[in-house]
């Protein structure tokens, strides 16, 4: 155990056992009446919550074409290998954060590579989540008002339901998200828990462990889309109209074998989390439960990604796009289809906003 991590663990403990004004509301009045004080460290639970929502992002609709790829084998022993690649680098981090003192990873790759490399990962930071917003944009226009691609449509959710509008295109959707969900959202100063409060019924702000529960729905979506996968999955299994399924690549000529490679930025973004878990450790209890946090949440996310993959391959075979997204506009051959169909864009469009 470093001098830090010592060092870390007294301040927290100092936090927690702060004499109580036993004169004081249970409740603050005002945002002002709320600081730090009053947060006693995150849970366990809403810390696993919090770094498997980090990791588990829209790649996920991308890892059922992995498997057409590299096959089932390969595919499932290569998430696998990268979920303990990133528990070892995640280790990394912290031991050298302990030993350097450095609260947020910024401060330890300024440690590392000083004032330049602090700046040069501050801006690739910033480029990796406009990317990721570009993402999310994206996917949220084919949920809702579809694409085009190689001269084929595939409607969107309301389009499918209202017909095409002008209000339903993509443009106007797109914009309507921007004002009314991503700009009020960007716009807190820090992300806390809104409450009703009982005397006025105004909101109010109060700095628990609440985000724990948005994390937690993030996942379970997440896990219903598994879930609707897997039930439309084993149906077509018992009715027999799923092939066998590609075990290993197939590599019949350069071509094939440099396709091989275009796996490899899906599988390394998959497990992005690095950047946020300083912040997680700052706000736990006990700063010792960070491995066990880090562990639980790569074995929940490994078998959420092993479990989409195999059962989104194994449904659309060599016909999985690369975003299977795309492969749930059309009948599945199973009753209720559409209807299905519609819960599992509608579960991504939920989760990614």
């Amino acid at each position: 155990m470093t001098t830090g991590n010592i060092a870390s663990k007294k301040e927290r403990k100092s936090r927690r056992n702060k004499p109580v004004d036993e004169n004081a509301p249970l409740l603050p009045k005002r945002q002002e009446d709320v600081g730090f004080d009053e947060f006693n460290g995150a849970s366990f639970t809403g810390a696993v919550f919090n770094l498997s929502t980090t990791i588990v992002g829209a790649g996920i609709m991308a890892l059922p074409a992995i498997m057409k790829v590299l096959g089932l084998v390969l595919g499932v022993a290569l998430i696998i290998f990268m979920a303990f690649l990133t528990e070892a680098s995640i280790e990394m981090l912290l031991r050298f954060s302990r030993v350097g003192k450095s609260a947020s990873y910024g401060g330890l790759m300024g440690d590392a590579f000083g004032k330049t490399g602090r700046i040069i990962l501050q801006v690739a930071v910033l480029i990796n989540n406009i990317g990721v917003l570009i993402v999310y944009m994206i996917i949220i226009g084919d949920v809702l008002s579809g694409t085009s691609s190689s001269g084929s449509h595939h409607a969107g959710v309301l389009e499918g339901w209202f017909g095409e509008h002008w209000w339903n295109a993509r443009a106007f959707v797109l914009l309507v998200t921007t004002l009314f969900v991503f700009s009020p959202l960007a716009c807190f100063k820090r992300i806390v828990f809104l409450a009703p409060c009982t005397d006025s019924g105004d909101l109010e702000y109060w700095p628990d462990d609440s985000l724990s529960y948005t994390s937690a729905l993030s996942v379970a979506l997440a896990v219903v889309f598994l879930v609707i996968t897997m039930g439309i999955t084993i149906v077509k299994l018992i009715n027999g109209s799923i092939a066998m399924p590609r075990l290993m690549p197939n590599v019949t000529d350069m071509t094939s074998f440099w396709k091989l490679f275009t796996t490899v930025p899906v599988l390394v973004t998959a497990y992005i989390c690095h950047y946020n878990v300083h912040s997680i450790d700052n706000e736990l209890e006990d700063s010792a439960q960070i491995k066990p946090v880090v562990r639980t949440a790569l074995a929940l996310c490994s078998s959420v990604y092993i479990m989409t993959s195999i059962f989104g391959f194994l449904l659309f075979g060599d016909a999985t796009l690369d975003d299977v997204l795309a492969n749930f506009d059309t009948n599945l051959g199973i009753p209720y289809s559409s209807l299905l169909n519609d819960a599992v864009r509608l579960n991504l469009f939920i989760r990614q906003t």
